[in-house]
């Protein structure tokens, strides 16, 4: 069968036969070889008319012959088959000879089903006779109507069947065409003639209710049966105005005893209900046939007369064998010759009392039509061989809606809607959104005549750019003119390509190769097989990637499962791929079914048309109709399940052949942006298994994981995949790297993996676990080799960085395998990430160590790692880890590692100082210090004051007994302290100012003396013992605070005074008692007696002074602050006597001001004692005067 695309009728191309079904209707075998001749001698005959109800078939034919075939259905056990008809009867109808034309007989005409009464009318030879139904027996006695030209008129409003629930119908009212009038019959028990309409030469009548459009040789009318009234319509020919314009639209009287009158034309819905006017008995030739009827009554009543049982016809009637020659050719008439006025379905003239046509005037056949109750179809031209024009009137006889346009005048139309009838409202089947036309019609090219369906919408006037498609059978032949008819009864039938193209079937991309044949080529393109990979490749690249990754409880699937699941896809597939099949085609002897194409069969074969050539090749695929296949579907929500199905199953084609198209495409003809983005949403849409996508492109298809039961996708999609990897273009680029990917192609199938990988937890998706398993390990892969040329560092890589970060970061289903991609990628920080995903602390911490060390981590991501270590390891809660680790960056960062040990807000239990002392002796001694400083200073546990001085005191002592510049930089200190201008700090200040930032001795020197110098218990003879160990010039500052600590304040001054020069201590030393660097107050103070002889020892000291300056400077200026410690004559003995004066002249001032200011303070407190005494002598008097005398009595 063969159908073409839209366009104003089919090109040069199409007329030609091809294999594409991509339009609304196809065409199915419905019986194969019609024997047409009884005997098989005559080749002649031809096909009239066909009709179908119930399981019946029948055909009448140019032999005068009515077939009745029974269908017999298929084995059940076969689910692919198709019934088969048998011949039941060959039936030769009666009809009468018309004198004069004895020649004229076209045969069976008409075949008319009337299920609702259980007859059947046949037109053979121009005689009606009536029958049974199924079996055609003869009813109604010898009841026949000669003469008449069309059989029909039954009211389309009317149900073709009773409904079970109401009374047995009285009967059905049909129309005979009569040549001089329309004769209403009542067909049920009988058959009766009630009502004649003044009409002649009718051929064709189609009826609404009481509304009738008929049609003569001429031209077009309505007429209400009821009332006797006609509206013309416009002439068959427009050549031809054989109605008076003025008359066109207006009702008319045509009633028997009414003179005709022109009257205004009415809605058929308000038309008054009058007395049908009376008839005389009929005097024509089909009056006298039909017997004695008898007249209406005044009030319009049907009183039913009888139809004659023995009509008086011109000539005895007969019923004759078919002739053995027969007038008629096969060949159709020449379409330049005029047809006859009165045709038959099979374009046989009419009966010879109709009158010769004019010279030079064209006779078109009429086609009326009635697509909805509300309006009919009528068709005009000019000629055969020139357009048509389809017009729709209402009831009233007024245009409805735009015309439409045949390519050439037709030769048989049938209208295909849901109202076409009321038994399709009540089939239970969709509503169809509109309804089409199909016309048979001879179309001229090259000089040359080709015959087939012309196809178009009802509503394709309305159209800019009106679609029509071109529908032929590849097994007609080339002279075969085609018949066309809507049948009474419906049969429902199978498309076995949906079956095909949905039924899910099992993947294994890894089974195809060039090699293997291709196992199916109904609708696909043969394959290239003239290279092939060696089955031992094969073999080998199946066992590497078919991997299995069901759970070990998982239990076995049984043997058949495979075969089981086929099976019961395609009995589901099959309850979808039914449809309805009501119009009948015909040519030669061959009948098939005009069936509503299925969209998925549309779309397929206009997808199977982009796909040129006989060897599959994705260079030469046409882009732009496979984009604009897609476009129809573009939005459409599927209203049935077989719509779902279908537009997922051309999403998923589609996007299978553009992306194959994309791989291979050309420099020249690469995808647009849009282009891509358009591909990413189909396949998304689609939800074909990213699996199959995947397979398609080399070195990512080994990422597939297909599971136990494998990869199950529509047998469709399938055949397209294995085309391509059948195909020689694959072959080439099987075993390419993932590098040889272009940019384009890399960054698509990150948005599509990425956008599939956000559907993960949904529930909608089958083998959830192997399709995520293989869309984490395909995406990490092309994330991994696009950030391969990203900027190195964290926070660089841009959106790919971020991604990948991000897919770790929320972790992946192929954890193993994304281990090995990122340990083959070297990216180490990265792995590191994916292990904090699954909470995996060990191998997180191994992993950064592995970066500290000096491994290769290609994204250099990891910032300040032994800083992110120490971090890390607060919050994790395994003990054994964090001493693990604390220990580690303890070796590699003392001060660091000790914070770990040291972490108070940690989540794993905390250690106990003396198990981490204990601890870092052992596996980290240079942190040890450094713990035990966080112990004193950070936490105040004095226990460990001793330790840590001990370390301190190593670490000094060392550097000084072990390095020559040490210990002259230690004196070259003191040298500097000593050179400098009085005021100077003291040489503890000194000493921290100068420190450098990072000498680790220095740095436990000035511990050291914070410790020495606060008041903390401590060994001090051991210190001393181990500072003894120096000589006496290096450690100055801490031999003055062991001299103190022992109360050896004389040599305490005598070190501040001589070896350091720190007078400003050496005074402070005497008001604290003591020597301290820390600042801290003593535990006591020292008392006035101690500090005054403190006081004289730094007096006599500092007049040792090597320096006389110094000497004369610092006496003076400790006279004169200190003076009253000291007594004049004590301070004149000791002063030199060639001092001046005026070195002490302050301290003299001092002392002569402090001894007035003694003889001034004495002299006040005698005046106060005075005073005191003077009051105590009053209140003496006051009291005893208040107490008065007393005597006291002698003993």
């Amino acid at each position: 069968m063969t159908s073409d695309g839209p366009g104003d009728g089919p090109p040069a191309s199409s007329l030609a036969l091809n294999t594409r079904e991509d339009g609304p209707y196809v065409l199915r075998t419905l019986l194969d070889e019609v024997p047409l001749s009884a005997d098989g001698s005559q080749e002649d005959i031809k096909i009239n008319c066909v009709d179908y109800l119930d399981s019946n078939l029948y055909v009448g034919t140019s032999a005068s012959e009515l077939l009745h075939f029974v269908q017999i259905p298929p084995d059940p056990k076969d689910k692919s088959g198709q019934p088969v008809y048998i011949l039941a009867s060959r039936l030769c109808p009666q009809y009468v000879e018309t004198p004069g034309t004895p020649a004229s007989r076209p045969g069976v005409q008409q075949i008319l089903l009337l299920p609702r009464v259980g007859k059947a009318c046949i037109l053979c030879n121009w005689t009606v006779t009536f029958y049974s139904l199924p079996e055609l027996s003869p009813v109604f006695g010898s009841t026949l109507v000669k003469n008449c030209s069309w059989i029909g008129g039954v009211d389309l409003n009317e149900p073709l069947f009773d409904d079970e629930s109401s009374e047995r119908s009285s009967g059905v009212t049909i129309l005979l065409s009569l040549m001089r009038k329309i004769q209403v019959v009542r067909v049920g028990e009988d058959a009766r003639a009630f009502k004649k309409i003044d009409f002649s030469g009718s051929t064709l009548s189609v009826r609404r209710d009481s509304i009738a459009c008929v049609a003569d040789s001429k031209s077009y009318a309505l007429i209400d049966v009821e009332q006797q009234l006609k509206i013309p319509l416009m002439s068959i020919s427009s050549l031809e105005e054989t109605t008076p314009p003025n008359e066109i639209g207006h009702a008319q009287s045509i009633a028997a005893d009414t003179s005709s009158g022109i009257l205004r034309s009415s809605s058929a819905a308000s038309r008054p209900s009058s007395e049908a006017p009376g008839h005389s008995r009929s005097t024509s030739l089909g009056g006298s046939i039909l017997g004695s009827i008898r007249r209406q009554d005044q009030r319009g009543i049907e009183s039913e007369d009888p139809v004659s049982r023995n009509p008086t016809p011109p000539q005895p009637s007969t019923s004759p064998r078919p002739p053995i020659e027969r007038t008629s050719s096969p060949n159709p008439p020449s379409l330049d010759k005029p047809l006859p006025a009165a045709p038959s379905p099979s374009g046989t003239p009419v009966p010879p009392a109709s009158p010769r046509p004019k010279p030079g005037s064209v006779f078109l056949k009429p086609h009326i039509t009635s697509p909805t109750p509300d309006e009919f179809l009528i068709v005009t031209g000019t000629s055969p061989l020139e357009p048509g024009i389809g017009m729709f009137v209402n009831l009233d006889g007024d245009p409805t809606r735009p015309t439409l346009e045949f390519a050439r005048y037709p030769r048989e139309i049938v209208v295909d809607s849901p109202s076409t009838d009321l038994a399709s409202s009540q089939s239970g089947l969709p509503q169809l959104e509109e309804g089409y036309v199909l016309a048979s019609m001879t179309k001229e090219h090259d000089n040359d005549l080709y015959h087939g369906l012309e196809i178009q919408r009802l509503d394709a006037g309305s159209a800019t750019h009106p679609q029509r498609h071109w529908l032929t059978a590849t097994q007609a032949g080339h002279d075969a003119v085609y018949g066309i008819r809507s049948l009474v009864g419906r049969e429902e039938t199978r498309f076995e390509e949906i079956v095909d193209r949905l039924c899910q079937r099992r993947y294994t991309p890894f089974s195809v190769s060039p090699s293997t044949p291709d196992p199916a080529s109904a609708s696909l393109k043969s394959v290239d097989s003239r290279t092939a990979l060696s089955i031992e490749q094969l073999s080998k690249e199946k066992e590497l990637f078919e991997r299995n990754i069901d759970s070990q409880d998982e239990e076995s699937l049984p043997e058949e499962w495979e075969a089981n699941r086929n099976s019961e896809g395609e009995e589901f597939t099959r309850q979808l791929a039914k449809a309805e099949a009501r119009i009948a085609v015909w040519s030669g002897s061959r009948i098939w079914w005009a069936i509503r194409n299925p969209l998925l069969i549309q779309l397929d074969a206009a997808l199977e048309a982009a796909c040129p050539g006989r060897v599959f090749s994705p260079y030469d695929l046409d882009r732009r109709a496979i984009f604009v296949a897609l476009n129809q579907i573009r939005g459409q929500e599927a209203r049935t399940e077989l719509e779902f199905l279908t537009l997922g199953y051309i999403r998923q084609k589609a996007g299978i052949l553009l992306l194959v198209n994309m791989l291979k495409s050309p420099e020249g003809k690469k995808f647009a942006e849009s282009e891509i983005k358009a591909l990413e949403e189909v396949l998304v849409e689609s939800s074909l298994d990213p699996r199959v996508v995947l397979s398609l492109i080399p070195s990512i298809r080994n990422e597939i994981i297909e599971g136990q039961r494998g990869i199950w996708i529509c047998g469709g999609v399938r055949k397209t995949a294995d085309a391509y990897l059948r195909s020689r273009d694959f072959e080439v680029t099987a075993k390419d790297g993932i590098g040889t990917l272009e940019p384009t192609t890399m960054h698509f199938l990150r948005r599509y993996l990425g956008t599939w990988r956000k559907r993960k937890g949904f529930g909608s998706v089958a083998d959830e676990r192997e399709v995520f398993h293989t869309v984490d390990a395909a995406l990490l892969l092309v994330l991994l080799e696009i950030d391969q040329h990203s900027p190195k560092g964290l926070g660089k890589g841009g959106v790919v960085r971020s991604e990948l970060y991000e897919v770790v970061d929320k972790g992946v289903d192929c954890f193993d395998r994304a281990v090995g991609l990122l340990e083959s990628y070297r990216r180490l920080f990265v792995l590191s990430r994916l292990y904090q995903s699954r909470k995996m602390s060990s191998d997180v911490l191994a992993t950064w160590r592995r970066i500290i060390e000096g491994e290769t981590d290609v994204g250099q991501e990891l910032r300040d790692g032994e800083q992110r270590v120490r971090e890390y390891l607060t919050k994790i809660s395994n003990q054994a880890l964090v001493q693990e680790y604390g220990v580690w960056l303890a070796n590699r960062n003392p001060k660091l590692g000790v914070q770990v040990f040291a972490e108070d807000k940690g989540r794993a239990p905390k250690f106990e100082p003396a198990q981490v002392v204990e601890i870092l002796r052992e596996e980290a001694p240079e942190a040890v210090k450094y713990y035990l400083e966080h112990l004193v200073f950070g936490k105040g546990h004095t226990a460990y004051i001793n330790d840590l001085m001990a370390y301190y005191l190593d670490v000094v002592v060392t550097d000084l007994q072990t390095t020559s510049v040490s210990r002259d930089i230690v004196r070259a200190t003191y040298a500097a302290y000593r050179a400098l201008q009085a005021p100077k700090p003291s040489y503890s200040h000194f000493l921290r100012d100068n420190a450098p930032d990072d000498n680790e001795v220095w740095h436990s020197r000035l511990r050291l003396l914070q410790l020495l110098g606060d008041a903390h218990d401590y060994d001090a003879a051991a210190i001393r013992d181990r500072i003894s160990s120096l000589p006496d010039d290096l450690l100055v500052p801490e031999t003055i605070i062991l001299a103190g600590r022992e109360r050896k304040h004389d040599d305490a001054l005598r070190l501040l005074i001589h070896n350091l020069g720190d007078y400003d201590t050496a005074v402070s030393y005497c008001l604290r008692g003591g020597a301290r660097t820390s600042g801290a107050a003593p535990a006591e103070r020292p008392s006035i007696e101690e500090q005054h002889r403190l006081f004289h020892v730094v007096l006599r000291e500092f007049l040792t002074i090597e320096d006389a300056s110094d000497r004369v400077e610092q006496t003076g200026a400790l006279l004169e602050r200190f003076g009253g410690w000291f007594e004049i004559d004590e301070v004149l003995g000791l002063i030199p006597d060639d001092w001046s004066v005026d070195i002490i002249s302050g301290f003299l001032v001092g002392a002569l001001k402090r001894l007035v200011g003694e003889r001034r303070e004495t002299m006040l407190t005698r005046a106060l004692s005075g005073a005191e005494n003077l009051r105590v002598n009053y209140d003496l008097v006051v009291k005893i005067e208040e107490k008065g005398p007393s005597v006291e009595a002698p003993n």
